[in-house]
Protein backbone atom coordinates (compact mmCIF):
# COMPACT_ATOMS: atom_id res chain seq x y z
CA UNK A 1 0.00 0.00 0.00
CA UNK A 2 1.82 3.37 -0.65
CA UNK A 3 2.85 5.60 2.61
CA UNK A 4 0.24 8.22 1.33
CA UNK A 5 -2.99 6.27 1.23
CA UNK A 6 -1.76 4.17 4.66
CA UNK A 7 -1.10 7.49 6.32
CA UNK A 8 -4.99 8.68 4.85
CA UNK A 9 -5.90 5.65 6.06
CA UNK A 10 -5.22 5.89 9.71
CA UNK A 11 -6.19 9.87 10.02
CA UNK A 12 -9.75 8.55 8.60
CA UNK A 13 -10.03 5.56 11.47
CA UNK A 14 -8.53 8.02 14.52
CA UNK A 15 -11.19 10.27 13.12
CA UNK A 16 -14.25 8.51 13.51
CA UNK A 17 -17.44 9.28 15.39
CA UNK A 18 -20.35 7.57 15.69
CA UNK A 19 -23.53 9.86 15.97
CA UNK A 20 -27.01 9.01 16.54
CA UNK A 21 -29.62 10.68 14.99
CA UNK A 22 -33.16 11.64 16.83
CA UNK A 23 -34.77 8.64 15.15
CA UNK A 24 -32.38 6.31 17.26
CA UNK A 25 -30.60 5.11 13.58
CA UNK A 26 -26.66 5.02 14.08
CA UNK A 27 -24.56 6.88 11.56
CA UNK A 28 -20.95 6.68 11.55
CA UNK A 29 -19.02 9.23 9.94
CA UNK A 30 -15.68 10.72 9.53
CA UNK A 31 -15.40 14.17 11.37
CA UNK A 32 -13.84 15.43 8.34
CA UNK A 33 -13.70 14.38 4.66
CA UNK A 34 -9.49 15.42 4.98
CA UNK A 35 -9.62 12.15 7.32
CA UNK A 36 -10.79 10.44 4.49
CA UNK A 37 -7.55 11.35 2.32
CA UNK A 38 -10.17 11.78 -0.99
CA UNK A 39 -12.63 15.15 -0.85
CA UNK A 40 -16.40 14.82 -1.73
CA UNK A 41 -17.31 11.58 -0.17
CA UNK A 42 -19.88 11.80 2.35
CA UNK A 43 -22.20 10.13 4.39
CA UNK A 44 -24.87 11.26 1.77
CA UNK A 45 -22.81 10.16 -0.88
CA UNK A 46 -23.63 7.30 -3.36
CA UNK A 47 -23.57 3.61 -2.81
CA UNK A 48 -23.62 0.55 -5.62
CA UNK A 49 -25.40 -2.41 -6.07
CA UNK A 50 -23.23 -5.55 -6.35
CA UNK A 51 -25.48 -7.38 -8.38
CA UNK A 52 -26.67 -5.01 -10.94
CA UNK A 53 -24.10 -1.94 -10.55
CA UNK A 54 -27.14 0.11 -9.87
CA UNK A 55 -26.21 3.64 -7.90
CA UNK A 56 -28.10 4.93 -5.29
CA UNK A 57 -27.89 7.56 -2.35
CA UNK A 58 -27.09 6.20 1.10
CA UNK A 59 -29.98 7.66 2.91
CA UNK A 60 -30.47 6.79 6.69
CA UNK A 61 -32.90 3.82 7.58
CA UNK A 62 -34.69 2.95 10.80
CA UNK A 63 -33.53 0.84 13.44
CA UNK A 64 -33.46 -2.65 12.08
CA UNK A 65 -34.79 -1.53 8.49
CA UNK A 66 -32.66 -2.24 5.27
CA UNK A 67 -32.17 -0.24 2.00
CA UNK A 68 -32.59 -1.97 -1.15
CA UNK A 69 -31.93 -1.73 -4.86
CA UNK A 70 -34.39 0.06 -7.04
CA UNK A 71 -33.59 -1.94 -9.69
CA UNK A 72 -33.11 -5.51 -8.79
CA UNK A 73 -34.23 -5.43 -5.15
CA UNK A 74 -30.69 -6.79 -3.93
CA UNK A 75 -29.84 -5.96 -0.13
CA UNK A 76 -27.63 -2.79 -0.38
CA UNK A 77 -26.75 -2.29 3.50
CA UNK A 78 -29.11 -2.67 6.21
CA UNK A 79 -29.50 -0.38 10.06
CA UNK A 80 -28.16 -3.01 13.08
CA UNK A 81 -28.05 -0.93 16.11
CA UNK A 82 -25.04 -2.33 18.32
CA UNK A 83 -23.72 -4.54 16.07
CA UNK A 84 -20.52 -3.95 17.17
CA UNK A 85 -21.42 -5.15 20.67
CA UNK A 86 -23.61 -7.86 20.04
CA UNK A 87 -21.51 -9.35 17.01
CA UNK A 88 -18.68 -9.26 19.32
CA UNK A 89 -20.04 -11.52 21.53
CA UNK A 90 -21.78 -14.03 19.64
CA UNK A 91 -18.52 -14.61 17.53
CA UNK A 92 -16.44 -15.04 20.50
CA UNK A 93 -19.90 -17.63 22.00
CA UNK A 94 -19.10 -18.94 18.48
CA UNK A 95 -15.24 -19.69 19.11
CA UNK A 96 -15.65 -21.50 22.66
CA UNK A 97 -18.62 -23.50 21.21
CA UNK A 98 -15.75 -24.32 18.60
CA UNK A 99 -13.70 -25.27 20.64
CA UNK A 100 -15.45 -27.51 22.79
CA UNK A 101 -16.89 -29.03 19.45
CA UNK A 102 -13.42 -29.98 19.23
CA UNK A 103 -11.78 -31.18 22.29
CA UNK A 104 -14.69 -34.11 23.44
CA UNK A 105 -16.23 -36.87 21.60
CA UNK A 106 -18.63 -35.89 18.68
CA UNK A 107 -20.53 -39.24 17.69
CA UNK A 108 -20.30 -43.13 19.21
CA UNK A 109 -21.72 -45.91 17.54
CA UNK A 110 -22.39 -48.79 19.77
CA UNK A 111 -23.06 -52.64 18.14
CA UNK A 112 -23.54 -54.46 21.64
CA UNK A 113 -20.54 -54.16 23.49
CA UNK A 114 -18.12 -52.40 21.37
CA UNK A 115 -18.28 -48.61 20.94
CA UNK A 116 -16.36 -46.82 17.86
CA UNK A 117 -16.03 -42.92 18.96
CA UNK A 118 -15.17 -39.94 16.25
CA UNK A 119 -14.12 -36.60 16.99
CA UNK A 120 -15.54 -33.94 14.51
CA UNK A 121 -12.15 -33.80 12.85
CA UNK A 122 -12.55 -37.85 12.09
CA UNK A 123 -14.07 -38.21 9.42
CA UNK A 124 -11.21 -36.15 7.36
CA UNK A 125 -8.79 -38.16 8.33
CA UNK A 126 -11.12 -41.37 7.83
CA UNK A 127 -11.16 -40.37 4.32
CA UNK A 128 -7.20 -39.84 3.67
CA UNK A 129 -6.57 -43.44 5.18
CA UNK A 130 -9.33 -44.74 3.26
CA UNK A 131 -6.77 -43.66 0.05
CA UNK A 132 -8.87 -40.42 -0.52
CA UNK A 133 -6.85 -37.57 0.86
CA UNK A 134 -8.04 -35.19 -2.25
CA UNK A 135 -11.28 -35.55 -0.52
CA UNK A 136 -10.61 -35.74 3.02
CA UNK A 137 -8.69 -32.02 2.96
CA UNK A 138 -11.84 -30.99 1.10
CA UNK A 139 -13.94 -31.94 3.98
CA UNK A 140 -11.26 -30.51 6.53
CA UNK A 141 -11.20 -27.29 5.06
CA UNK A 142 -14.76 -27.21 5.17
CA UNK A 143 -15.95 -28.22 8.15
CA UNK A 144 -13.30 -27.33 10.43
CA UNK A 145 -10.19 -24.97 8.81
CA UNK A 146 -12.26 -22.61 7.09
CA UNK A 147 -14.66 -22.14 9.61
CA UNK A 148 -12.32 -21.41 12.84
CA UNK A 149 -10.52 -18.94 10.40
CA UNK A 150 -13.54 -16.97 9.59
CA UNK A 151 -14.52 -17.09 13.81
CA UNK A 152 -10.94 -15.72 14.43
CA UNK A 153 -10.57 -13.57 11.90
CA UNK A 154 -13.98 -11.66 12.88
CA UNK A 155 -12.65 -11.50 16.62
CA UNK A 156 -9.51 -9.71 15.35
CA UNK A 157 -11.62 -7.31 13.83
CA UNK A 158 -13.98 -6.40 15.97
CA UNK A 159 -12.61 -7.22 19.44
CA UNK A 160 -10.08 -4.19 18.75
CA UNK A 161 -12.88 -2.10 17.30
CA UNK A 162 -14.84 -2.66 20.50
CA UNK A 163 -12.00 -1.36 22.85
CA UNK A 164 -11.41 1.84 20.04
CA UNK A 165 -8.29 0.17 18.34
CA UNK A 166 -7.85 -0.18 14.73
CA UNK A 167 -6.52 -3.73 13.97
CA UNK A 168 -3.27 -3.92 11.35
CA UNK A 169 -3.78 -5.01 8.37
CA UNK A 170 -7.83 -4.93 9.01
CA UNK A 171 -8.65 -4.82 5.37
CA UNK A 172 -6.21 -7.97 4.30
CA UNK A 173 -7.72 -9.85 6.95
CA UNK A 174 -11.78 -8.78 5.99
CA UNK A 175 -10.82 -9.54 2.59
CA UNK A 176 -9.85 -12.98 3.50
CA UNK A 177 -12.66 -13.76 5.83
CA UNK A 178 -14.89 -12.48 2.62
CA UNK A 179 -13.39 -14.95 0.63
CA UNK A 180 -13.51 -17.90 2.92
CA UNK A 181 -16.51 -17.17 4.92
CA UNK A 182 -18.44 -18.95 1.73
CA UNK A 183 -16.86 -22.32 1.98
CA UNK A 184 -17.50 -22.64 5.82
CA UNK A 185 -20.06 -25.26 5.63
CA UNK A 186 -20.94 -25.71 9.37
CA UNK A 187 -25.11 -26.21 8.68
CA UNK A 188 -23.84 -28.78 5.72
CA UNK A 189 -21.60 -31.10 7.65
CA UNK A 190 -24.92 -31.13 10.30
CA UNK A 191 -27.38 -32.40 7.70
CA UNK A 192 -25.02 -35.21 6.46
CA UNK A 193 -24.76 -35.90 9.93
CA UNK A 194 -28.54 -36.29 10.21
CA UNK A 195 -28.66 -38.28 7.01
CA UNK A 196 -26.56 -40.56 8.56
CA UNK A 197 -27.68 -40.93 11.85
CA UNK A 198 -30.54 -42.26 9.66
CA UNK A 199 -28.68 -44.50 7.68
CA UNK A 200 -26.92 -46.27 10.62
CA UNK A 201 -30.13 -46.68 12.72
CA UNK A 202 -30.78 -50.30 11.51
CA UNK A 203 -26.89 -51.02 12.43
CA UNK A 204 -25.87 -50.16 16.01
CA UNK A 205 -26.88 -47.33 18.81
CA UNK A 206 -25.87 -43.85 17.74
CA UNK A 207 -24.63 -41.85 20.78
CA UNK A 208 -24.10 -38.20 20.35
CA UNK A 209 -21.60 -36.69 22.51
CA UNK A 210 -20.97 -33.37 24.11
CA UNK A 211 -19.43 -31.94 21.42
CA UNK A 212 -22.39 -32.92 18.93
CA UNK A 213 -24.36 -30.76 21.76
CA UNK A 214 -21.52 -28.43 21.03
CA UNK A 215 -21.57 -28.31 17.50
CA UNK A 216 -25.32 -27.39 17.30
CA UNK A 217 -25.00 -24.47 19.78
CA UNK A 218 -21.52 -23.44 17.17
CA UNK A 219 -24.32 -23.44 14.41
CA UNK A 220 -27.05 -21.67 15.92
CA UNK A 221 -24.80 -18.87 17.72
CA UNK A 222 -22.64 -18.38 14.04
CA UNK A 223 -25.84 -18.12 11.94
CA UNK A 224 -26.89 -15.34 14.66
CA UNK A 225 -23.11 -13.70 14.36
CA UNK A 226 -23.83 -13.35 10.96
CA UNK A 227 -27.02 -12.03 10.47
CA UNK A 228 -26.10 -9.58 13.30
CA UNK A 229 -23.14 -8.25 11.90
CA UNK A 230 -22.86 -4.71 9.99
CA UNK A 231 -19.97 -4.55 7.76
CA UNK A 232 -20.53 -0.37 8.34
CA UNK A 233 -18.59 -0.93 11.75
CA UNK A 234 -15.48 -1.43 9.59
CA UNK A 235 -16.25 0.62 6.71
CA UNK A 236 -18.32 3.64 7.47
CA UNK A 237 -21.12 3.70 4.35
CA UNK A 238 -19.60 6.92 2.59
CA UNK A 239 -19.39 7.45 -0.84
CA UNK A 240 -18.87 9.69 -3.49
CA UNK A 241 -21.23 12.88 -3.72
CA UNK A 242 -22.04 13.28 -7.54
CA UNK A 243 -22.88 16.24 -9.41
CA UNK A 244 -26.45 15.69 -10.42
CA UNK A 245 -29.01 12.86 -8.65
CA UNK A 246 -27.88 9.34 -8.98
CA UNK A 247 -29.51 7.43 -12.11
CA UNK A 248 -28.07 4.64 -13.91
CA UNK A 249 -25.32 2.23 -13.05
CA UNK A 250 -22.29 3.19 -10.98
CA UNK A 251 -20.11 2.33 -13.54
CA UNK A 252 -21.56 4.95 -16.36
CA UNK A 253 -20.94 7.42 -13.62
CA UNK A 254 -17.25 6.35 -14.09
CA UNK A 255 -17.37 4.46 -10.47
CA UNK A 256 -16.03 1.24 -9.52
CA UNK A 257 -16.80 -0.53 -6.50
CA UNK A 258 -14.16 -1.81 -4.06
CA UNK A 259 -15.15 -5.18 -3.36
CA UNK A 260 -13.14 -4.93 0.20
CA UNK A 261 -14.70 -1.57 1.59
CA UNK A 262 -17.59 -1.16 -0.90
CA UNK A 263 -16.19 2.46 -1.54
CA UNK A 264 -17.28 4.16 -4.91
CA UNK A 265 -13.88 5.13 -6.60
CA UNK A 266 -13.06 7.32 -9.76
CA UNK A 267 -11.63 5.36 -12.33
CA UNK A 268 -8.70 7.56 -13.51
CA UNK A 269 -8.29 9.36 -16.62
CA UNK A 270 -5.11 7.80 -17.35
CA UNK A 271 -7.13 4.51 -17.42
CA UNK A 272 -3.93 2.63 -15.74
CA UNK A 273 -4.44 -0.66 -14.45
CA UNK A 274 -4.85 -1.59 -11.39
CA UNK A 275 -5.52 1.52 -9.12
CA UNK A 276 -5.54 1.59 -5.59
CA UNK A 277 -8.56 2.20 -3.25
CA UNK A 278 -8.11 5.38 -1.50
CA UNK A 279 -9.57 4.23 1.58
CA UNK A 280 -8.31 0.54 2.14
CA UNK A 281 -5.48 0.81 -0.46
CA UNK A 282 -6.69 -2.73 -1.89
CA UNK A 283 -6.12 -2.82 -5.97
CA UNK A 284 -8.73 -2.62 -8.30
CA UNK A 285 -8.64 -4.09 -11.81
CA UNK A 286 -11.51 -2.37 -13.22
CA UNK A 287 -14.90 -1.81 -13.72
CA UNK A 288 -16.15 -5.47 -13.73
CA UNK A 289 -14.25 -8.91 -13.36
CA UNK A 290 -12.01 -9.37 -15.34
CA UNK A 291 -12.67 -12.08 -18.01
CA UNK A 292 -15.60 -13.22 -16.19
CA UNK A 293 -17.15 -15.01 -18.92
CA UNK A 294 -14.81 -17.21 -19.84
CA UNK A 295 -13.29 -18.28 -16.55
CA UNK A 296 -17.34 -19.15 -15.82
CA UNK A 297 -17.78 -21.09 -18.87
CA UNK A 298 -14.27 -23.19 -18.11
CA UNK A 299 -15.47 -24.04 -15.00
CA UNK A 300 -18.52 -24.89 -15.65
CA UNK A 301 -17.76 -26.79 -18.49
CA UNK A 302 -15.23 -28.79 -16.28
CA UNK A 303 -17.93 -28.97 -13.78
CA UNK A 304 -20.19 -30.44 -16.26
CA UNK A 305 -17.95 -33.69 -17.50
CA UNK A 306 -17.23 -34.47 -13.79
CA UNK A 307 -20.78 -34.60 -13.37
CA UNK A 308 -21.27 -37.85 -15.46
CA UNK A 309 -18.89 -39.80 -13.58
CA UNK A 310 -20.19 -38.36 -10.43
CA UNK A 311 -23.77 -39.73 -10.74
CA UNK A 312 -22.65 -43.42 -12.29
CA UNK A 313 -19.71 -44.51 -10.06
CA UNK A 314 -20.53 -45.38 -6.48
CA UNK A 315 -19.67 -42.77 -3.81
CA UNK A 316 -19.63 -45.70 -1.30
CA UNK A 317 -19.87 -49.61 -0.47
CA UNK A 318 -21.54 -50.56 2.57
CA UNK A 319 -20.81 -53.82 3.74
CA UNK A 320 -22.09 -55.46 6.29
CA UNK A 321 -21.62 -59.49 7.64
CA UNK A 322 -19.28 -59.49 4.21
CA UNK A 323 -21.51 -58.65 1.95
CA UNK A 324 -22.62 -55.59 0.11
CA UNK A 325 -22.97 -53.18 -2.86
CA UNK A 326 -22.28 -50.25 -3.88
CA UNK A 327 -23.95 -47.47 -3.94
CA UNK A 328 -24.32 -44.37 -6.36
CA UNK A 329 -26.26 -40.84 -5.00
CA UNK A 330 -29.60 -41.90 -6.57
CA UNK A 331 -29.60 -45.30 -5.38
CA UNK A 332 -28.83 -44.18 -1.91
CA UNK A 333 -31.91 -41.99 -1.80
CA UNK A 334 -33.54 -44.80 -3.07
CA UNK A 335 -32.09 -46.87 -0.09
CA UNK A 336 -33.56 -43.92 2.36
CA UNK A 337 -36.83 -43.91 0.55
CA UNK A 338 -37.33 -47.79 1.45
CA UNK A 339 -36.23 -47.16 4.74
CA UNK A 340 -39.20 -45.08 5.65
CA UNK A 341 -37.31 -41.88 5.62
CA UNK A 342 -39.12 -39.86 3.15
CA UNK A 343 -38.04 -36.50 4.46
CA UNK A 344 -34.31 -36.97 4.23
CA UNK A 345 -34.78 -38.81 0.75
CA UNK A 346 -36.21 -35.91 -0.97
CA UNK A 347 -33.90 -33.25 0.72
CA UNK A 348 -30.82 -35.54 -0.36
CA UNK A 349 -32.21 -35.73 -3.75
CA UNK A 350 -32.56 -32.19 -4.17
CA UNK A 351 -29.48 -31.09 -2.61
CA UNK A 352 -26.70 -33.99 -4.01
CA UNK A 353 -28.91 -34.42 -7.65
CA UNK A 354 -31.13 -31.51 -8.56
CA UNK A 355 -29.54 -28.03 -6.95
CA UNK A 356 -26.18 -29.36 -9.16
CA UNK A 357 -27.95 -30.28 -12.45
CA UNK A 358 -29.96 -27.13 -11.70
CA UNK A 359 -26.82 -24.84 -11.41
CA UNK A 360 -25.24 -25.93 -13.99
CA UNK A 361 -28.40 -24.84 -16.46
CA UNK A 362 -28.97 -21.72 -14.78
CA UNK A 363 -25.88 -20.80 -14.90
CA UNK A 364 -25.36 -21.83 -18.91
CA UNK A 365 -28.60 -19.62 -19.08
CA UNK A 366 -27.08 -16.51 -17.71
CA UNK A 367 -23.61 -16.76 -19.75
CA UNK A 368 -25.73 -17.40 -22.71
CA UNK A 369 -28.36 -14.46 -21.99
CA UNK A 370 -25.61 -12.26 -21.46
CA UNK A 371 -23.17 -13.45 -24.67
CA UNK A 372 -26.47 -12.28 -26.52
CA UNK A 373 -26.54 -8.92 -24.83
CA UNK A 374 -30.04 -10.05 -23.84
CA UNK A 375 -32.81 -7.70 -22.08
CA UNK A 376 -34.93 -10.69 -21.69
CA UNK A 377 -36.28 -10.42 -17.60
CA UNK A 378 -32.75 -9.34 -16.33
CA UNK A 379 -34.39 -8.62 -12.76
CA UNK A 380 -35.58 -12.37 -12.60
CA UNK A 381 -32.56 -13.60 -14.00
CA UNK A 382 -30.77 -11.49 -11.33
CA UNK A 383 -32.39 -13.11 -8.88
CA UNK A 384 -31.68 -16.86 -10.01
CA UNK A 385 -28.10 -16.10 -10.07
CA UNK A 386 -28.71 -15.08 -6.03
CA UNK A 387 -30.53 -18.14 -5.70
CA UNK A 388 -28.22 -20.23 -7.36
CA UNK A 389 -25.21 -18.71 -5.68
CA UNK A 390 -26.95 -19.89 -2.12
CA UNK A 391 -28.05 -23.00 -2.32
CA UNK A 392 -24.92 -24.84 -4.46
CA UNK A 393 -22.96 -25.48 -1.12
CA UNK A 394 -25.26 -27.44 -0.06
CA UNK A 395 -24.73 -30.04 -2.18
CA UNK A 396 -21.57 -31.17 -0.52
CA UNK A 397 -24.16 -33.11 1.75
CA UNK A 398 -22.97 -36.33 0.34
CA UNK A 399 -19.33 -36.22 0.77
CA UNK A 400 -19.77 -35.17 4.63
CA UNK A 401 -22.15 -38.20 4.36
CA UNK A 402 -19.56 -40.63 3.27
CA UNK A 403 -17.03 -39.21 5.15
CA UNK A 404 -19.05 -39.49 8.57
CA UNK A 405 -19.94 -42.79 7.73
CA UNK A 406 -16.21 -44.15 6.98
CA UNK A 407 -15.26 -42.87 9.54
CA UNK A 408 -18.20 -44.06 12.23
CA UNK A 409 -18.44 -47.20 10.56
CA UNK A 410 -15.39 -49.50 11.46
CA UNK A 411 -16.43 -52.76 12.69
CA UNK A 412 -14.15 -54.77 10.75
CA UNK A 413 -16.46 -58.42 9.73
CA UNK A 414 -19.49 -56.62 11.20
CA UNK A 415 -19.44 -53.87 8.96
CA UNK A 416 -17.47 -51.11 7.26
CA UNK A 417 -18.29 -48.30 4.95
CA UNK A 418 -15.94 -47.73 1.53
CA UNK A 419 -15.46 -44.32 0.29
CA UNK A 420 -15.85 -44.90 -4.18
CA UNK A 421 -14.51 -42.80 -6.58
CA UNK A 422 -17.60 -41.32 -7.26
CA UNK A 423 -17.28 -39.12 -4.40
CA UNK A 424 -13.84 -37.78 -6.02
CA UNK A 425 -15.42 -36.31 -9.02
CA UNK A 426 -18.66 -35.35 -7.11
CA UNK A 427 -16.74 -33.69 -4.74
CA UNK A 428 -14.77 -31.62 -7.67
CA UNK A 429 -17.80 -30.86 -9.63
CA UNK A 430 -19.43 -28.78 -6.58
CA UNK A 431 -16.22 -27.44 -5.99
CA UNK A 432 -16.15 -26.22 -9.57
CA UNK A 433 -19.53 -25.12 -9.30
CA UNK A 434 -19.00 -22.84 -6.64
CA UNK A 435 -15.91 -21.34 -8.10
CA UNK A 436 -18.45 -20.85 -11.60
CA UNK A 437 -20.64 -19.09 -9.39
CA UNK A 438 -18.00 -17.21 -8.22
CA UNK A 439 -16.44 -16.35 -10.84
CA UNK A 440 -19.51 -14.35 -13.03
CA UNK A 441 -20.17 -10.96 -12.71
CA UNK A 442 -24.04 -10.93 -12.95
CA UNK A 443 -23.70 -6.68 -13.62
CA UNK A 444 -22.84 -8.06 -16.82
CA UNK A 445 -26.54 -8.57 -17.70
CA UNK A 446 -27.57 -5.31 -16.90
CA UNK A 447 -24.66 -3.91 -19.08
CA UNK A 448 -25.90 -5.58 -22.00
CA UNK A 449 -29.58 -5.06 -21.48
CA UNK A 450 -28.64 -1.44 -21.48
CA UNK A 451 -26.60 -2.02 -24.21
CA UNK A 452 -29.91 -3.30 -26.16
CA UNK A 453 -32.43 -1.04 -25.41
CA UNK A 454 -30.41 1.67 -26.49
CA UNK A 455 -30.04 0.13 -29.96
CA UNK A 456 -33.47 -0.45 -30.10
CA UNK A 457 -34.29 3.45 -29.43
Amino acid sequence: MPPSITRAFRRYHAARVSRTNENGVDRTVSSSNEGLGIPGYAPDGLIACHACDGAHRIVPVPAGGKALCSRCGGLLYRNLPKSLDHSAALYLAAFVLFVLANSFPFVALKYGDRVEQTVLVSSAFALQKAGMPEIGLLVLLTSFLFPLLTICGMLYLLIPLRLGLRPRRMAQVWRFVRAISPWSLIGVFMLGLLVSVVKLQDLASVIPGVAFFAFVGLLVVSTAATASFDPGVLWPRQGPVPKAAAAGSAAGMGYATCHTCDLLVARPDSGRRPWHCPRCGSEMHGLRLPESVSRTWALLSAATLLMIPANLLPVMTVIRFGQGEPNTILSGVVHLAEDGAWPLAALVFFASFVVPITKIGALGLLLVTVQRGSGWRVRDRTLLYRVTEAVGAWSMVDIFLVGILVALVRMDTLATVIPGLGATFFGAAVVLTMLAARAFDPRLMWDRAVHETRGRV
